[in-house]
């Protein structure tokens, strides 16, 4: 499964549409989230700057050079892989566009998720129709996607090693 149609379920899963409980993101109601702010630029650059996205079988890093979009998903056959950048636009919207190579295939494509916040709880959602879900708690609890989020680049070195079987094909 590519690491586009990874995001695509993962934030489905995200938008309580129930795909799969395996990706990581538990479906939360959000009904605070029509009367939230948006975040602003410097608050999204916070959270994604510098980080890595740990998914279940895979990872997305946010770089701040030239704003370095890289990710990677899955093993073997299912294996693809993500180069591009990562954008904010305002209001409280965070974007990546990159290409996705599989084996034998590569596409464009690019992603985008709002923010939002009201009394210290984060919003979060898929653009342009996702629905809104929890991000984070205020406090943040275990099993909050923010939780998922570390300091440091976790998809460099797996992409360095998938490079040559995707190039291959």
């Amino acid at each position: 499964m590519s690491v586009f149609r990874t995001m695509t379920l993962i934030t489905a899963v995200a938008g309580g549409l129930g795909l799969s409980v395996s990706a990581g993101f538990t479906a939360q109601t959000a009904s605070g989230a029509d009367t939230a702010k948006p975040l602003s630029s410097s608050e999204i650059y916070r959270i994604y700057s510098h980080n890595s996205w740990m998914w279940k079988d895979g990872a997305g890093y946010f770089a701040v050079s030239k704003r370095q979009f890289k990710a990677w998903s899955g093993k073997g056959r299912n294996a693809s892989m993500g180069q591009g950048i990562w954008f904010i636009t305002d209001p409280g919207k965070l974007c990546f566009r990159a290409t996705w190579y599989e084996k034998g295939t590569s596409f464009p494509a690019t992603t985008c998720f709002s923010h939002r916040e009201k009394n210290g709880v984060i919003y979060q959602r898929k653009e342009p129709d996702g629905d809104w879900y929890i991000f984070r708690h205020a406090p943040a609890r275990k099993g909050d996607e923010i939780t998922k989020f570390r300091r440091g680049d976790y998809a460099s070195r797996q992409l360095d090693r998938m490079m040559p079987a995707m190039a291959s094909n």
